[in-house]
């Protein structure tokens, strides 16, 4: 490991559940390749973090959404100030704070640049784009604030940055993500051919994620070919929904729902897939993506986010125009029926390999958090 720098960095994020631990983890492992790390997290429940090493400092500072308007405006700003104390009494410990949520932290931020520390803001998705409701217009007049303060704002992509409405602020754009694979668990186990004829989806069961149209295209998809199972792995307010529309379809008998899959189980479940359907409305760069495209599995996805920075239709995966019902049927069938589809799978195998690496991913850190000293 290189000399560390005594100037150390803070990751600070909330609501942090499950499914976040891992690009949590992720990031903070980057970050104490060449700086001590003080991870901050208001957590909606206990998360259980992989430490790679003591250079990694966490605190959680526990959290309860109330049941109505004024206990969850309430608890939520008892949970900035709780946030802003553990800051501060930190703040002689980092020169930087990467704040790494969706959600605009403007009082956390405003105070860390009180504390005169270099501030970035790290952006995975931008879920309020889906909505003109008064909420996320709200989110947006918020954004804006602290995108002002920040030093940086750190995105997956340069496609982002029009996608997101970022132009104004192009001058405070970084591009960085937090990904990297082990690819001694992240591997192909199990060869295409030899897998069974099964198709699926896993991850958040969420409107944002567009699962519910995968669903209502299943009675297309299944009646394509004989002996074709279906794969819906993940949890989320949707999953009683679609359960029961599966029942009303006749189609529970073809589709299996375990519900959430732990990461350590996640590769033994992509190496059974003989394709991944990723059909969001909204992404930064998915984890799940670049797992399944590890372990030899293409991927078919909607063209969002960072995903086209990875997937070249036709050559390491597959891009469907939409995620309409009809849209992800045809292009299920299409990728299906593809003569190219284990090239394919090798060429999508092979590009992760090459360009999502502990190392490369360190140094990008590295660069950006060194260019404001």
């Amino acid at each position: 490991m290189e000399e560390i720098d005594l100037c150390g960095v803070s990751v600070v994020s909330f609501f942090a559940g499950t499914a976040f631990s891992v690009p949590i983890s992720n990031l903070s492992d980057i970050l104490s390749a060449t700086s001590e790390t003080y991870v901050i997290v208001g957590a909606y429940e206990h998360i259980h973090f992989q430490k790679s090493n003591d250079l990694v400092h966490i605190y959680t500072v526990p959290y309860q959404s109330g049941a109505s308007i004024i206990r969850q405006a309430f608890r939520y700003s008892m949970l900035q100030l709780k946030i802003i104390i553990r800051l501060f009494s930190l703040r002689k410990k980092f020169w930087s704070v990467v704040f790494f949520m969706e959600s605009p932290p403007l009082l956390p931020i405003t105070a860390a640049k009180i504390f005169n520390n270099n501030v970035y803001w790290l952006l995975p998705s931008k879920i309020s784009l889906l909505s003109e409701d008064i909420p996320s217009k709200l989110t947006t007049i918020l954004s804006e604030i602290c995108y002002n303060l920040c030093n940086g704002i750190i995105l997956y992509s340069p496609s982002l940055v029009p996608y997101w409405n970022l132009e104004p602020y192009r001058h405070k754009i970084l591009i960085a993500h937090e990904h990297f694979l082990d690819f001694k668990i992240f591997t192909v186990t199990t060869p295409l051919p030899d897998r069974p004829l099964l198709i699926g989806y896993i991850g958040r069961l969420s409107e944002e994620k567009g699962v519910q149209h995968f669903a209502q295209a299943l009675p297309a998809i299944l009646g394509y070919r004989q002996g074709l199972r279906v794969l819906i792995g993940g949890d989320g307010q949707l999953k009683e929904t679609i359960a029961i529309s599966l029942q009303e379809e006749g189609l529970t008998p073809c589709v299996d729902l375990p519900g959430w899959i732990s990461h350590d189980d996640l590769p033994n479940y992509l190496n059974q897939l003989r394709l991944l359907i990723l059909p969001s409305y909204t992404e930064g760069l998915p984890n799940i993506m670049l797992e399944a495209m590890a372990c030899g599995t293409p991927v078919l996805a909607t063209p969002v986010g960072a995903i086209p920075d990875v997937i070249i239709d036709g050559k390491t995966g597959f891009i469907m125009e939409n995620n309409t019902s009809e849209c992800i049927a045809k292009n299920v069938i299409r990728v299906l029926n593809s003569p190219d589809l284990e090239q394919i799978a090798e060429d999508g195998r092979r590009f992760v390999e090459e360009h999502f690496t502990f190392e490369k991913t360190a140094e990008n850190w590295k660069r950006i958090l060194q260019r404001n000293r």
